[in-house]
């Protein structure tokens, strides 16, 4: 029995195949790049200025008066992520604000996170900014057939203009061209004798 007689079972699925392709589909009907990006680039925003950083037995504090503002920052840049992945409509808006946000955390939040925050925050935006969604499969197989057909017509429209001009054509004897022999025959009798 080879594999290609085998029928497939519709009934019992691979659960991870499953969760793959609806991530798949999930992926490319969004920007999603572009929020993951944006929500990375939030991370480090949100972590340092709360952070206390252990270099051997120094301990480092990052806490400054700032904190409340990268707190509302880092949120931000994590909702608005979000929102690209879940309101693609909005995406434009996510976009830009992102990419403002990232640069306003420059001189607000401890230089973007130590930069950190800096190229995520700005390439996920432009990521926000510039995607675009697939036209449906459906109206592009609708729109290549409309096509076809269009050139069909054409080539026999072309072709029936052709036949009539061919049908319709005057077929006039050039003096060097003879008479078919039975044609000849037919004609003068008196001569054929």
């Amino acid at each position: 029995m080879s594999s290609a007689t085998v029928e497939t079972r519709t009934g019992h699925q691979n659960p991870i195949g499953w969760l793959w392709r609806h991530f798949r589909v999930f992926r490319r009907t969004r920007p999603f790049w572009g929020g993951l990006l944006a929500m990375i680039a939030g991370v480090p925003i949100l972590y340092f200025p709360y952070a206390h950083l252990a270099l051997g037995s120094v301990t480092i504090a990052m806490s400054t008066t700032a904190g409340a503002g990268s707190l509302l920052i880092g949120l931000l840049m994590m909702i608005l992520g979000l929102t690209g992945w879940f309101q693609p409509a909005v995406r434009v808006f996510a976009g830009i604000a992102t990419i403002l946000l990232t640069l306003v955390s420059i001189p607000m939040s401890n230089l973007a996170g130590f930069g950190m925050a800096l190229l995520p925050g700005l390439i996920g935006g432009g990521l926000l900014v510039s995607w675009a969604p697939l036209p449906e499969p459906e109206a592009a197989v609708a729109e290549s057939v409309a096509a076809e057909s269009a050139v069909a017509e054409a080539a026999v429209a072309e072709s029936a203009v052709a036949e009539t001009a061919a049908a319709e054509a005057p077929t006039a004897k050039l003096p060097a061209q003879a008479e078919p022999k039975e044609q000849a025959a037919a004609a003068d009798p008196e001569e054929a004798r």
